[in-house]
């Protein structure tokens, strides 16, 4: 059996070749914000292994072709001995590539807080903690439209509880809409 982390970092690997293996064309118009909404899992790896379900939304405003500032809002939700839920909220830069035709690959680094209904898995419920998300992914155009695409993302997601960092990976797969250009 491979271990969790084996198949995490194949996965991370097999999107960033999907983002990065395209051909070159021509640039996009940039927007100037675009919103998103998707499931997203949530992989907490510290303690005893946890699998969250659950939903993710982002806004991000671009202030060029290449540098944005992004918000994101998560919520999850388990039931490992018993009921967990968690909500995530985090802010900070985008850095995207749109130089290809119809996808535009993404890193991004994003802090701060979260809050988890329970005690489980090594994470500490009942309060707010610090929380930050190292990753990136991709968006890709759906057909002719310049206005939508689907997000694919995977970010390490760190989780700060009782002075302690609760590792979590968080995969996304959702909807995006562009709003206006650059």
């Amino acid at each position: 059996m491979k271990r969790p982390c084996l198949r995490l970092k194949k996965l991370a690997s097999a999107v960033l070749a999907i983002s990065f293996g395209v051909t070159f064309s021509h640039a996009q118009d940039t927007p100037a914000a675009d919103v998103s909404l998707g499931y997203s899992p949530l992989y907490v790896l510290k303690g005893y292994t946890i699998w969250l379900n659950g939903a993710n939304s982002s806004v991000a405003f671009n202030a060029n072709d290449w540098f944005g500032v992004a918000g994101d809002f998560g919520i999850y939700h388990a039931y490992p001995s018993e009921s967990l839920t968690g909500e995530t909220y985090t802010v900070g830069p985008r850095f995207s590539y749109r130089k290809l035709d119809r996808i535009v690959p993404f890193a991004q680094a994003l802090f701060g807080g979260s809050h988890y209904s329970a005690s489980s898995g090594g994470i500490t419920g009942g309060g707010s903690e610090f929380s930050f998300a190292l990753g990136g992914g991709a968006d890709i155009g759906l057909g002719n439209s310049r206005k939508l695409a689907v997000r694919l993302e995977g970010d390490y997601f760190g989780i700060r509880s009782s002075g302690a960092t609760t590792d979590a990976v968080r995969l996304v797969a959702g909807i995006v809409y562009r709003i206006g250009s650059r």
